[in-house]
């Protein structure tokens, strides 16, 4: 008896106390995983549960996780794939990002000392950290200082690392490239599935990053044919120039041509657009089996009442829209994500959020929910109100940037410099910055006597209707131009000083 008194005791001793440090606060067990799905490319229309989705494109299981958790009906990350990671992994806006060096990309130079990852902090505070998937930034990823584990699809390609989807070398902990078969996305839900079934003594924290939709799209071979019949695939209203209310770069803005019968054809990938969309939702399929895999993973292992769960992309991607089939621009259609949580024990299940979220609004949310102080300024917001009560909304402005290449100061001059025989620095997108507030999308192009945009989202979704060419919104505008400058303020923006003035006409 004495014995199982003393054990009891033991338990209990145990089960109060933790490993404590600078920025932890009173860790229990019963701090919570979190597994982070993070996609590529995959626009919000993919999902079946939101609104823009196409009729016959179904996603059962992340709509599960929609029914199960909080769905945010606006969400954003980054123009495209690398300022995304880096926002992911620094809780900042682009214009705040200091260490990072693109000028001989694809090689990414990193200065660790001013370039930190928040995942480090968690596992100096009792988090076993992976992550899993694409990576998008330098070859030196920390494995051993902020990753435990750690299964690397360098995105190099060719002989080096292979492509997207088929015939990958991935680094195993920090390990050389080593060869794998099969399809990326299956690899990684089947990684994922073995990490979460480990013998666990410390909660962990996932960040699985999917490639898949990134072009060109490649499907499972079990999903080749899986969209064939599927119809009707509306040709987008702007999809060719000219498009008059638009900035420069735009008005003559044309990735796709006349085929036979009068058929858009997409000039990157020589497919008709209604083929292209079919393969792009295509590639959609196996996403869902590995979030249904994952959460079935969870439920064996009794960690899904005790798991965050967030399902999101780094951007979305345009199929003709604007004439685009890229990411990039500031419009909807090209990078607007699925964002959907799912909380322990299901709090708040079936929410829909009206409220414009950001992917490094996620970050101050996960350390609350960890019980760790943030380690530096984050310029994301705490979402942890909101998600365990959806009717707390508040009322903010949500801005977004686009910088290409650049990041931190080099942000600073506010505008793009151009060589005009060599084009603009990505895929011919200007630099830009928007605001959403409320219904309403502001953007201004930072190149020099330029127009203005002003769109309402919810009477013009596509954004073809630029309502900044009638005087009477200038009103509206120069209060939302007011509220980005304030947000670039707060985040101690350089670029403020040198925003180009916008042309009224």
């Amino acid at each position: 008896m004495m014995q199982f008194i003393l054990l009891i005791l033991s338990a209990l001793f145990l089960f109060g106390c933790g490993s404590e440090s600078s920025v932890s606060r009173n860790p229990t067990p019963e701090r919570p995983n979190i597994l982070f799905i993070f996609t590529d490319d995959q626009s919000h229309r993919t999902v079946s549960s939101y609104e823009d989705s196409l009729p016959w494109a179904k996603t059962p299981n992340i709509d599960r996780l929609a029914k199960e958790g909080i769905r945010f009906k606006h969400a954003f990350a980054g123009p495209w794939c690398a300022p995304s990671r880096a926002m992911v992994l620094s809780g900042k806006y682009l214009h705040g990002i200091e260490g990072l060096d693109f000028a001989n990309y694809p090689k990414i130079e990193e200065d660790h000392g001013t370039f930190r990852m928040w995942p480090q902090v968690f596992r100096e505070n009792g988090y076993t950290t992976a992550v899993i998937g694409k990576w998008h930034l330098a070859s030196d990823y920390r494995h051993g200082t902020v990753w435990d584990h750690s299964i690397i699809w360098e995105r190099l390609g060719g002989e080096k690392s292979g492509d997207y989807f088929r015939d990958q070398k991935l680094r195993f902990d920090g390990g050389d490239f080593t060869p794998v078969g099969g399809h990326s996305t299956d690899n990684y839900t089947q990684y994922a599935k073995e990490f979460i079934g480990r013998d666990h003594e410390k909660p962990w924290m996932l960040w699985l990053c999917y490639d898949a939709v990134h072009a060109p799209f490649t499907p499972a071979d079990r999903h080749q044919e899986s969209y064939a019949d599927a119809g009707p695939i509306e040709i987008p209203a702007d999809i060719y120039p000219p498009r008059p209310d638009k900035p420069r770069y735009m008005q003559d803005y044309s990735m796709f041509f006349q085929g036979p019968n009068g058929v858009p054809v997409d000039e990157r990938q020589g497919l008709p657009l209604p083929d292209l969309v079919k393969k792009y939702h295509s590639g959609v399929l196996s996403l869902d089996e590995g979030v249904r895999d994952l959460l079935d993973t969870l439920e064996q292992n009794g960690q899904l009442e005790n798991t965050i769960i967030v399902f999101t992309s780094d951007q979305g991607i345009a199929m003709g829209h604007h004439g685009m089939e890229i990411k990039v621009a500031p419009y909807d259609d090209n990078i607007r994500v699925p964002y959907i949580v799912r909380l322990p024990n299901a709090v708040s299940a079936g929410s829909v959020i009206d409220m414009p979220v950001n992917v490094i609004d996620l970050v101050p949310t996960f350390f609350d929910y960890a019980e760790i102080d943030l380690p530096w300024e984050m310029h994301g917001t705490n979402l942890r109100s909101v998600l365990e009560d959806p009717s707390e909304t508040w009322d903010r402005g949500l801005l977004q940037e686009n910088f290409s290449r650049s990041f931190g100061s080099q942000t600073n001059v506010g505008l793009t410099i151009v060589d005009p025989e060599e084009g603009l620095p990505n895929q011919n997108v200007d630099w830009w910055l928007f605001l959403r507030h409320g219904n309403f999308k502001y953007i201004t192009t930072l190149v020099p006597n330029e127009i203005e945009e002003l769109y309402n989202i919810e009477v013009d979704p596509r954004e073809l209707h630029n309502l900044a060419l009638d005087r009477a919104n200038y009103k509206r505008m120069d209060e939302m131009r007011a509220m980005m400058i304030e947000e670039l303020s707060r985040t101690n923006a350089g670029l403020i000083q040198n925003l180009p003035e916008p042309r009224r006409l």
